[in-house]
């Protein structure tokens, strides 16, 4: 097998347009890498002025893409655009989860600043596409995300008060804090370096090395504990939890988390397998082999 070099070619400019990009996905929209997404309209109007280059949904769920495309690189027209389109259509529809997804050939530093400055309020996708040149008569293009659902944080992970374990069991009971011990043992032999608990008056969380760093918590309630997971959705995660017979939550879709309920300590050493999977997804931000 041979590696062949292919040449980037700029598409501002050349005989590739918006319009054959914006037909290219409505025929296999699966390019962007959003999943398996139906078009529901291209160049839909908007309340205004202008149209939004696409509609993409998510059949298995109320997700809603608004996708604005751009030959060249970001400016500030584009992300205004962008993100007055998203919110035109999640103001007339707000029944369905919406996410901004802005494509270019270049995704500027300037992009990144502006959306720092929304702080996480508008969950946007950034997808860089480049065009490599294959022959004269074929052209490929290569979709990559450069920034994914920024979405804001909870506010009980941002503004929580620290507290003690025996907050907890007063608030629990100490037989539901043995399954949180187990269950963090479980976090313990997964993780790559020393990781603690951390009490919060919301939620018990993790710290590493001195860090909080919450992609698994679990909240202890009188009965059970629920442990969630910051994993992003996925069909293989869903049949194994499905298959696994684990009591679960429904998937919280805007923090994107996965959440079980554990009832007693042999429940741990049930599941223990499809715990550690998920552990180690929401760690790595990988899905379970």
């Amino acid at each position: 097998m041979e590696h062949v070099t292919l040449d980037k070619i700029s598409m501002k400019g050349s005989s590739l347009t918006e319009r054959w990009v914006q037909e290219l996905l409505s025929n296999e929209p699966a390019l962007l890498g959003l999943g398996d997404l139906d078009v529901r309209e291209t160049e839909r109007p908007q309340l205004r002025a202008g149209r939004l280059d696409m509609l993409l949904t998510d059949p298995e769920s109320s997700t809603r893409y608004e996708v604005e495309l751009q030959l060249g690189a970001t400016d500030e027209s584009h992300i205004i655009r962008t993100i007055e389109y998203w919110d035109n259509e999640r103001r007339r529809y707000p029944q369905y989860e919406h996410v901004a997804v802005i494509v270019a050939e270049e995704i500027t530093s300037r992009f990144f600043n502006v959306i720092s400055l929304f702080n996480g309020f508008i969950p946007i996708i950034a997808i860089q596409m480049t065009a490599l040149r294959l022959d004269e008569a074929n052209v490929s293009l290569v979709f990559t995300r450069v920034l994914d659902h920024v979405t804001l944080g909870t506010d009980e992970e941002d503004r929580s008060e620290a507290t003690d374990r025996g907050y907890w069991e007063k608030k629990s009971s100490t037989a539901i804090m043995r399954i949180v011990d187990r269950i963090h043992s479980v976090v313990a032999d997964r993780a790559p370096s020393d990781v603690e608990p951390s009490y919060k008056k919301q939620f018990v969380g993790l710290v590493q090395n001195g860090i909080a760093n919450n992609y698994v918590k679990m909240l202890p309630r009188k009965k059970w504990v629920i442990v969630i997971f910051r994993i992003p959705r996925s069909d293989d995660i869903d049949d194994e939890i499905d298959a696994s017979g684990i009591t679960t939550l429904p998937y919280d879709r805007p923090n994107r988390q996965y959440r079980v309920k554990i009832r007693d300590v042999d429940e741990v050493g049930r599941h223990r397998d499809l715990l550690s999977a998920l552990i180690d997804a929401a760690r790595t931000g990988r899905e379970p082999d």
